[in-house]
């Protein structure tokens, strides 16, 4: 058994696939199906597009449905996470890009963003954690993750 991909439901494409572009990671394929009325964007983090690739695995797939709908229960979802390595230097490009940083990284080892689309990630820093800096370890929680 292997682990192949996470399927999350998006709204607006265009603004999933700049987030996850923001976020750092690379579109690694995109389908479209006429027939069916949907798009998948398949996306890996730049450590994981060799395996990528070449299994198609490990992968955060996009599901864009043509046709509007509501979906709801992205808290329930849980989150994804990603090692990153620099956690300040991720933080700042996310909220350089609009980003809202739900859960700061006050400890230098540990940040809550959201997708558009209410996906929670988590933001992991690599290694040992990087000592407490401003302007992250006075800032206060925003919303939820």
């Amino acid at each position: 058994m292997k682990y192949l991909h996470t399927m999350v439901r998006v709204t607006d494409l265009e603004a999933s696939v700049k987030f996850y572009e923001l976020l750092g990671l690379t579109e690694m394929r995109r389908f479209d199906n006429e027939k069916g009325r949907f798009t998948l964007v398949f996306f890996a983090a730049p450590d994981d597009e060799g395996r990528s690739s070449a299994e198609r695995a490990p992968e955060v797939e996009l599901t864009y449905n043509w046709d509007p709908e509501e979906y709801t229960g992205g808290r329930n979802f849980g989150h994804l996470a990603y090692v990153v390595d620099d956690i300040y230097a991720a933080c700042q490009r996310l909220m350089d890009g609009g980003v809202t940083i739900n859960r700061p990284p006050r400890d230098g080892h540990m940040a809550f963003i959201r997708s558009p689309d209410n996906i929670s990630v988590e933001l992991l820093q690599k290694g040992e954690r990087l000592p407490p800096a401003e302007p992250w370890a006075s800032m206060p929680n925003t919303g939820v993750w």
